[in-house]
């Protein structure tokens, strides 16, 4: 039997790739034991169990840019979290084939110890930049699996790189537009604008939008506004939606978090997102205009650098928080909705940007550790059993 243990979590999209490579190696060994490991604050404990898989908890916390006392306890868990009672209790009791991880500061103690142990260990980063836990277990791992060409030059093992693109859930790609807005209950001729920023929301964002709506949703009544607010700021957002009135307009919707997010992305014709890897490879398989807000608050900027990949090769609308004030975000949805040809251009150029076998290509590649790992203790075996009966 197959046995696996996935790690990467604290916001969706380190999460969702994890269950997505879950998910194929299930589909292809349905006798697999899978089971993930996280801590007990991240978006994982929602989106995991929902997934259907077991959950362990390590030990770990990401380091803050800036000087904090909360980064002391963070580097103290850092060298000592590995070698925890926890984390080695987790690999003891699982005895995994193989570990995977895709990302974030959760992925550090379980594959550190793992790869200490001599177990077959993989990383994917979706971002552009790699980030930092990447960047220190690169030369631990047995593989690091990229979504971008560009990642491999920032990387020194560059070896063991392999450019697979982003897996992604079933369903984004698969559901026509027409079937989605059949399930949405669309009507003919109504306009949709999904608006997304990141698993966890942003204030600014929400802010922002929902004084786009105040002054547009009224004045297209054929346009349908969904909002995912993230479920910390929706009541705040509930309460000045009505406060503006908002809650009065039948086409414009506010959600907490969206968890059908296929159905709801294929229904959409604009589609206005933070630039998450994860969420630019789902737009990409679409094929869905978009504008791309990235998130200045992330490490090493990295949501900037994903945007400006996919604007500078006209596959994307790019708008910076810090031109809010400038009527920016506005402009280009308005845009996008009122100008098919700039619509149809960007749907064209952001598929260029699609890897749609890349889950099957990652599967092919873990199978092969795991084979390659299984014969090399075959034929550690039969040579302690050589000596063995050389010694006999």
């Amino acid at each position: 039997m197959l046995r696996v243990l996935m790690t990467g979590g604290g916001s969706g999209g380190h999460v969702n790739p994890a269950i997505a490579i879950a998910d194929t190696i299930r589909l292809n060994c349905p006798d697999a034991k899978i089971a993930f490991v996280g801590t007990e604050t991240g978006k994982e404990n929602d989106l995991v169990p929902r997934a259907g898989y077991p959950l362990y908890y390590v030990d770990s916390m990401g380091l803050q840019r800036s000087l904090t006392p909360s980064n002391i306890k963070a580097a103290f868990l850092a060298v000592t979290s590995p070698h925890s009672k926890k984390t080695l209790d987790i690999l003891d009791e699982f005895q995994p084939d193989l570990v995977v991880g895709t990302g974030g500061y959760v992925c550090w103690p379980l594959i550190r110890a793992a790869a200490r142990r001599k177990i077959p260990t993989v990383l994917h980063e979706s971002n552009c930049y790699a980030g930092l836990t990447v960047r220190m277990l690169q030369s631990s791992v047995s593989r690091l699996l990229l979504n971008f060409e560009e990642t491999v030059q920032q990387l020194h093992a560059k070896k063991k790189c392999c450019v697979v693109g982003n897996p992604l859930l079933g369903g984004f790609g698969a559901l026509p537009q027409n079937v989605a807005r059949e399930k949405l209950g669309l009507a003919a001729g109504e306009q949709m604008v999904l608006f997304c920023a990141g698993s966890l929301g942003s204030q600014t964002v929400n802010h922002a939008v929902l004084e786009f709506l105040r002054c547009t949703a009224a004045k297209r009544p054929q346009v349908r506004f969904v909002l995912a607010t993230g479920k910390r700021h929706y009541k705040n957002c509930l309460a000045m939606a009505q406060e503006i009135g908002l809650d009065e307009l039948p086409n414009v919707q506010l959600k907490d978090y969206i968890y059908d997010m296929p159905v709801q992305m294929s229904a959409a014709d604009v589609v206005v997102s933070r630039a998450g890897a994860m969420t630019l490879s789902e737009l990409a398989m679409m094929g869905k205009a978009c504008v791309i807000i990235p998130s200045p608050y992330v490490a090493d900027d990295h949501q900037l650098k994903n945007a400006q990949a996919l604007a500078n090769r006209g596959a994307a609308l790019l708008v910076e928080e810090k031109d809010f004030a400038k009527n920016s975000l506005q402009y280009a949805i308005l845009s996008l909705l009122d100008d098919r040809d700039l619509s149809d251009n960007l749907r064209r150029e952001i598929g260029n940007f699609a890897t749609p076998d890349a889950n099957r290509v990652i599967y092919d590649i873990l199978m092969s550790l795991v084979k390659e790992d299984r014969e090399r203790k075959a034929n550690a075996g039969r040579g302690r059993r050589k000596n063995g009966d050389r010694h006999a």
